[in-house]
């Protein structure tokens, strides 16, 4: 095995400890660990929940035997400055490790580089891995966050072979299979929040929590964009753990709803109207401010189409069910008023698809807008 097979094998495994952390260390990175002497793993570790020990202190802590002259492999650039705990950086220093091999420099302004040089001013060996691209990834909602104050944005679609997210009478269970369902609950897990429009929760009222059989689950904030406050106080996303509710609204909203729905439990932040709605721009600097690192934007058309136009989104994440419905109209998971020119057309770069049970699942991010 060549020294560049023996760095990436190592490296993939620390990406799988980091993903463990998925959706316990928002708004923190996911990182992973490996410790390697001798040719074998003696420690494993990965940050796993926000405030807790870095994925670094957690494979020393955790080696079997003398981590002295060993190589650490760590998905991001060890960090070089006093947070919520001490640098791992001087750990690293301090218990004699005589390589360190990591994926991507930490865009964190507070580190970004600065890791690198206080190892390698250490005399320790610092060696870029080629798996950059699988950890920038694995890390994109901290880096869009850490850099920016915002929350990343993914739009999630569900819609049939023809482009419908409902029939004509505005039934929409189900569109997608089973596994792709499935896989919508693990990225409420990744997600800090998930974010759908008054009219999902009037016709569809749904729970928004998450729910992995046989995993430990994480439940997001509940964002509900609703610019005159028409959100039923029985609905569900009311009724079950209100206090993770957020209701983005505008001076619309009556004072006698406002009271009920904060008398309930949930957060009502009255947002600048923007075409008479929710100006969704300052909504996600506000939740920013609030420390909300990723907004899974689940929909329905009008809103998606406003979010789009608004420039909050990243990333695209389609799912195309083997089904046609028809039906002039029908609706389809990008409605408002549309863009008149072709030429004129929100793009979709670096985008890739797989199959996922019975459905295809296209993902993509928002380009030329």
């Amino acid at each position: 095995m060549s020294v560049v097979e023996k760095d990436i094998k190592y490296m993939r495994r620390a990406i799988t400890l980091a993903k463990r952390g998925m959706g316990w260390v928002n708004p923190n990175p996911m990182v992973g660990a490996v410790l390697v002497k001798d040719g074998q793993i003696i420690g494993e570790g990965y940050h796993e929940h926000f405030g807790g020990p870095h994925a670094e202190v957690n494979a020393i802590s955790k080696a079997a035997g003398n981590v002295e002259g060993s190589t650490l492999y760590v998905t991001l650039e060890p960090c070089s400055h006093h947070g919520k705990t001490p640098p791992c950086t001087d750990l690293i220093i301090g218990k004699g490790i005589r390589q360190v091999v990591i994926a991507m420099k930490d865009p964190n302004p507070l580190v970004d580089g600065n890791g690198l040089k206080a190892l390698a001013d250490a005399g320790i060996d610092v060696v870029m891995a080629p798996e950059e691209p699988a950890a920038r990834e694995m890390n994109e909602l901290f880096g869009k966050y850490i850099l920016t104050g915002r929350p990343f944005c993914a739009l999630k679609i569900a819609m049939t072979l023809d482009g419908k997210i409902a029939t004509v009478e505005n039934a929409s269970r189900w569109i997608s299979g089973e596994r792709s369902r499935r896989y919508v609950h693990e990225l409420r897990q990744q997600y800090s929040a998930v974010m759908v429009g008054i009219n999902t929760v009037i016709y569809d009222d749904p729970l928004l929590n998450t729910r992995r059989k046989g995993k430990k689950s994480r439940d997001p904030l509940k964002v509900i964009v609703d610019s005159e406050g028409k959100i039923p106080s029985e609905a569900k996303v009311l009724a079950h753990h209100p206090q993770l509710a957020i209701i983005a609204t505008t001076d619309k909203i009556k004072p006698e709803k406002r009271r009920d729905l904060e008398r309930l439990g949930a957060q009502v932040i009255i947002c600048p109207q923007s075409g008479g709605k929710v100006d969704l721009d300052y909504l996600m600097l506000s939740l920013g401010r609030m420390g909300i690192d990723s907004v899974l934007l689940e929909g329905g058309s009008t809103i998606a189409f406003s979010a789009i136009r608004s420039g909050i989104v990243d990333k695209v994440i389609s799912f195309i069910a083997p089904k046609i419905v028809g039906g002039t109209g029908a609706p389809t998971p990008v409605g408002g008023t549309g863009i008149p020119r072709m030429e004129d057309a929100i793009r979709i770069d670096k985008w890739k698809y797989r199959k996922i049970g019975e459905d295809m699942l296209v993902e993509g991010y928002i380009g030329k807008l």
